[in-house]
């Protein structure tokens, strides 16, 4: 990966406010990158910073090779799009997409040009004569796409772009704003506090917490191999329980977990290092599975009880109670033809595996 924005301890603080707390990393060419976690955590103040519209209190910012530290926002290779759009409602949609070539000094059709492709690339194409009030929310959006693209930034910074949006659009809109990633070339950098919407698009995701990045990495090792119980919790839905764990002959961890009794997981299965003493599990929805009658298990069994059955059409979810566990434990199961639907207070053998367990010491 060839780095085009590098940041070095990037601290940000206002009055005895610090915001920001010694950010490091580093944003490759023509990566789709994003900035993940809950409110008031950094992000988007980082965002700021990388556009220009925020100075850090120290460290260092430089986009394909250049320090930022002197260059306004209006002269970076970056545009932003915002989360309210910005779309001037008294403009037409080529009006507002070529609104950034006033100065370009461009002819008048090479302008026009300009537009129809942007909005081609977003797919506007022949809308550029619709007033902008007129426009939908999605609509609204492509517009704020099109009049960011159109100036040819080297970064294309997204703040929370699809959050007005209703759920299908967004959707939509997630699937479509990842293939023009691709279509252009160029890096995007997204903040969201949506923890799905960052999975799907992302080539890489930078988690943070209180200002610091907890954990940066490609989606599916952010999932699967989480560095603490707070980015496990935070991605998606992970199950946690008590657990007692020690080395055995420095190779396997041998665990007591609640509920599920003892077992050996491997080295791997403790991302951020093994300590030996109390800890906890965490486990996947999806990595447990409840047996129903007829079926054999392949791997370890608890007995429980199930405390509570969520419908979804495709999916039931089941809460399912064990004895010695404190709470219970979500389990995913994928509807299909002849399985039933178990009830509240059935009783419930839930099949696991050692390979699915994720330690978390202290």
């Amino acid at each position: 990966m060839t780095p085009l924005i590098s940041l070095s301890g990037i601290h940000k603080s206002y009055g005895d406010v610090e915001v920001l707390k010694g950010i490091e990393a580093e944003i490759g060419e023509g990566e789709f990158f994003s900035l993940l976690g809950p409110s008031g955590c950094g992000k988007t103040t980082l965002l700021r910073i990388i556009a220009g519209f925020e100075t850090p209190t120290s460290g260092g910012l430089r986009i394909d090779g250049r320090d930022m530290s002197k260059v306004p926002a209006n002269e970076r290779p970056t545009n932003m799009v915002f989360q309210s759009y910005a779309v001037f409602p008294h403009l037409s949609v080529a009006q507002n997409v070529g609104f950034g070539l006033r100065r370009s000094g461009l002819s008048k059709a090479e302008k026009g040009k300009k537009i129809e492709e942007a909005l081609g690339m977003v797919g506007l194409a022949g809308l550029g004569g619709r007033a902008a009030h007129a426009l939908s929310g999605g609509q609204r959006q492509r517009v704020a796409l099109a009049r960011a693209l159109i100036l040819e930034p080297k970064v294309l910074l997204l703040d929370e772009p699809l959050s007005a949006l209703d759920k299908k659009l967004r959707e939509q809109m997630q699937g479509e704003l990842r293939r023009l990633q691709r279509q252009v070339g160029i890096t995007f950098i997204l903040v969201t506090h949506d923890q799905e919407e960052a999975l799907i698009m992302s080539d890489r995701i930078a988690v943070m917490f209180d200002g610091q990045i907890a954990q940066l990495a490609a989606p599916q090792e952010l999932y699967s191999r989480p560095l603490t119980r707070r980015v496990g919790d935070f991605i998606g839905v992970m199950n946690f329980l008590p657990a007692e764990g020690r080395l055995e002959e420095g190779r396997d961890i041998v665990l007591d977990v609640a509920g599920l009794g003892r077992t050996l997981i491997d080295q791997k299965q403790c991302p951020a290092g093994f300590v030996n003493g109390s800890g906890s599990v965490g486990v996947r929805p999806e990595s447990l599975q409840v047996l129903f009658d007829g079926e054999q298990a392949k791997g370890e069994v608890a007995n429980g009880q199930v405390a509570e059955v969520i419908y979804y059409g495709d999916m039931t979810y089941y809460q399912i109670a064990l004895p010695d566990a404190p709470g219970t434990l979500t389990v995913s199961m994928k509807n299909r033809f002849g399985r039933p639907v178990l009830e509240r207070g059935s009783p419930a053998r839930l099949e696991w595996d050692a390979s699915s367990l994720i330690y978390f010491p202290g």
